[in-house]
Order: C-alpha cells, then structure tokens, then sequence
C-alpha cells in the first residue's frame, strides 16, 4: 500500500513538473535549457522535479511583470455601482406593483360598487 502511494505521487511530482516546464517561458528557466530540463524531470525520478521546482525557474517577478492584476471588484457583489443599480431596479419594482395593486383595487372597488347598485 505505502509504495503504491510513493509510486502515485512519485507519477504526480513529475507531471507537475514536466508541466509546469513545458509551459515555462524559455527566458524564465535558470541553469539548463529546457530539452535538458525535460530530460531530468523524467529520467531521475524524485531528484529531477523537485530540482526543476526549486531551482529551474526563476519565479520572482519585478513589479510591473508577470500576469496582471485585475483593477477594481472581483465580483458583482463587490462593485458598488452593480449594486447600487439592482438596489435602484428592486426599489422601482416594488413602487410599480403598489402603484398597480392601487390601481387595481381603485378599479375593483369602483366597478364592485356599481355592480351592487344596479342589482338593487
């Protein structure tokens, strides 16, 4: 049991980084190019991806570089101006459908009264 764990994350160390290498940029990786890099990743077991990881790519980014940061909310429930409109659209429903039990009930109680004159 213990040496099929050890065989399962020995496979998942190495596709990690055999991944993580093949998608690297080519002006990221340190030392070796990355055919070599390759190589030792699948040849040396354990010894090859663990050295990618810690030292085969350079993985501090200067400010500015890297994958850029996305300004202002994450999500709609985080951006006032989302939510200050639904608030406004909830708001101007809720007035429309008094307005119209207003007028329905103005329309049902005149029409009702009518009706019970005529009858007597």
């Amino acid at each position: 049991m213990a040496r099929g764990i050890i065989a399962v994350l020995s496979i998942a160390l190495t596709v990690f980084a055999l991944a993580d290498c093949v998608q690297t940029e080519d002006d990221k990786i340190r030392g070796l190019p990355k055919w070599a890099w390759i190589v030792l990743i699948v040849l040396i077991p354990w010894v090859g991806p663990i050295t990618w990881l810690f030292v085969g790519k350079d993985r501090a980014s200067p400010e500015g570089h890297g994958r850029p940061r996305r300004q202002g909310p994450l999500a709609p429930d985080e951006d006032p101006d989302f939510l200050r409109k639904l608030d406004e659209d909830i708001r101007r429903e809720r007035r429309e459908k008094r307005q119209r039990d207003q007028d329905d009930d103005t329309d049902g109680t005149s029409s009702g009264q009518d009706g019970d004159d005529r009858s007597s």
